[in-house]
Protein backbone atom coordinates (compact mmCIF):
# COMPACT_ATOMS: atom_id res chain seq x y z
CA UNK A 1 0.00 0.00 0.00
CA UNK A 2 1.54 3.18 -1.11
CA UNK A 3 1.36 6.44 1.62
CA UNK A 4 -1.92 6.94 2.93
CA UNK A 5 -0.49 10.82 4.25
CA UNK A 6 -1.12 12.23 0.76
CA UNK A 7 -3.00 12.12 -2.33
CA UNK A 8 -2.95 11.40 -5.54
CA UNK A 9 -3.88 12.35 -9.06
CA UNK A 10 -4.96 9.36 -11.68
CA UNK A 11 -1.74 10.45 -13.68
CA UNK A 12 0.29 9.22 -10.86
CA UNK A 13 1.16 12.24 -9.30
CA UNK A 14 1.79 12.55 -4.96
CA UNK A 15 0.90 15.72 -2.89
CA UNK A 16 1.18 15.62 0.80
CA UNK A 17 -0.26 19.14 2.33
CA UNK A 18 0.72 20.34 5.42
CA UNK A 19 0.44 23.87 6.79
CA UNK A 20 -0.37 25.07 3.65
CA UNK A 21 2.71 23.67 1.72
CA UNK A 22 2.34 20.68 -0.59
CA UNK A 23 5.14 18.44 -1.63
CA UNK A 24 4.59 16.89 -4.86
CA UNK A 25 6.10 14.04 -6.46
CA UNK A 26 5.44 10.60 -8.67
CA UNK A 27 4.56 7.33 -7.22
CA UNK A 28 6.09 4.10 -7.45
CA UNK A 29 3.63 2.83 -10.45
CA UNK A 30 4.79 5.80 -12.46
CA UNK A 31 8.45 5.09 -11.99
CA UNK A 32 8.57 1.86 -12.79
CA UNK A 33 6.47 1.66 -16.03
CA UNK A 34 9.10 4.86 -16.99
CA UNK A 35 11.88 2.69 -16.41
CA UNK A 36 15.33 4.03 -17.15
CA UNK A 37 14.98 7.32 -16.22
CA UNK A 38 17.27 9.80 -18.31
CA UNK A 39 16.02 13.28 -17.23
CA UNK A 40 13.53 15.35 -15.51
CA UNK A 41 12.85 18.88 -15.87
CA UNK A 42 11.25 21.18 -12.88
CA UNK A 43 10.48 24.42 -12.41
CA UNK A 44 12.11 27.05 -10.15
CA UNK A 45 11.53 28.62 -7.04
CA UNK A 46 8.79 31.66 -7.56
CA UNK A 47 7.49 30.30 -10.31
CA UNK A 48 3.52 29.60 -11.00
CA UNK A 49 1.72 25.79 -10.94
CA UNK A 50 -1.63 25.38 -11.96
CA UNK A 51 -3.69 22.43 -10.45
CA UNK A 52 -4.49 20.24 -13.27
CA UNK A 53 -1.22 21.65 -15.63
CA UNK A 54 1.73 20.53 -16.48
CA UNK A 55 4.85 21.60 -13.95
CA UNK A 56 7.48 19.51 -15.62
CA UNK A 57 8.77 16.66 -17.80
CA UNK A 58 10.62 13.64 -16.90
CA UNK A 59 11.71 11.31 -19.06
CA UNK A 60 12.70 7.72 -20.24
CA UNK A 61 14.85 6.05 -22.88
CA UNK A 62 11.16 4.89 -23.69
CA UNK A 63 9.16 8.51 -23.72
CA UNK A 64 8.58 12.01 -22.32
CA UNK A 65 6.17 12.12 -19.84
CA UNK A 66 4.55 15.50 -18.42
CA UNK A 67 4.49 16.09 -14.98
CA UNK A 68 0.62 17.58 -13.39
CA UNK A 69 0.15 19.28 -10.64
CA UNK A 70 -2.25 18.63 -8.04
CA UNK A 71 -2.29 21.84 -6.79
CA UNK A 72 -2.17 25.74 -7.58
CA UNK A 73 0.08 28.32 -5.90
CA UNK A 74 4.00 28.99 -6.04
CA UNK A 75 6.75 26.75 -5.65
CA UNK A 76 8.97 27.92 -2.38
CA UNK A 77 11.17 24.89 -2.86
CA UNK A 78 12.42 22.53 -5.30
CA UNK A 79 14.81 19.03 -5.26
CA UNK A 80 17.40 20.43 -7.16
CA UNK A 81 19.38 17.16 -6.69
CA UNK A 82 16.84 15.31 -8.29
CA UNK A 83 17.68 15.61 -11.61
CA UNK A 84 20.86 14.40 -11.30
CA UNK A 85 20.21 11.70 -9.21
CA UNK A 86 17.21 10.10 -10.91
CA UNK A 87 17.67 6.46 -9.31
CA UNK A 88 16.68 8.06 -6.24
CA UNK A 89 13.04 7.94 -7.59
CA UNK A 90 13.28 4.02 -7.86
CA UNK A 91 15.12 3.94 -4.26
CA UNK A 92 12.12 6.44 -2.43
CA UNK A 93 9.84 8.21 -4.83
CA UNK A 94 7.54 9.06 -1.25
CA UNK A 95 9.92 10.91 0.58
CA UNK A 96 13.66 11.78 -0.54
CA UNK A 97 12.43 11.73 -4.28
CA UNK A 98 10.20 14.78 -3.82
CA UNK A 99 10.25 16.88 -7.00
CA UNK A 100 8.70 20.44 -5.55
CA UNK A 101 7.30 22.23 -2.48
CA UNK A 102 3.88 24.52 -3.72
CA UNK A 103 2.44 27.17 -1.34
CA UNK A 104 -1.05 26.12 -1.88
CA UNK A 105 -3.95 28.58 -3.04
CA UNK A 106 -6.14 25.92 -4.45
CA UNK A 107 -6.37 21.69 -4.91
CA UNK A 108 -7.35 19.71 -7.77
CA UNK A 109 -10.89 18.35 -7.65
CA UNK A 110 -9.70 15.00 -9.29
CA UNK A 111 -6.99 14.38 -6.22
CA UNK A 112 -7.90 10.84 -4.64
CA UNK A 113 -7.17 8.46 -1.36
CA UNK A 114 -4.47 6.23 -1.03
CA UNK A 115 -6.85 3.32 -1.03
CA UNK A 116 -9.06 4.83 -4.79
CA UNK A 117 -5.22 5.22 -6.12
CA UNK A 118 -4.45 1.54 -5.22
CA UNK A 119 -7.36 -0.06 -7.06
CA UNK A 120 -6.64 2.61 -10.07
CA UNK A 121 -3.35 0.86 -10.29
CA UNK A 122 -4.35 -2.39 -10.09
CA UNK A 123 -6.79 -2.01 -12.64
CA UNK A 124 -3.86 -0.59 -15.16
CA UNK A 125 -1.56 -3.38 -13.92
Amino acid sequence: MRPTDRKYLKSHEWCKIENGIATLGITDFAVSHLSDLVFLDLPNKGASVTAGESFGEIESVKAVSSLYSPVSGEVIDCNKNLPDNLEWLAQDPFNKSWMIKVKVTAQSKALIDAAAYETQCQAEG
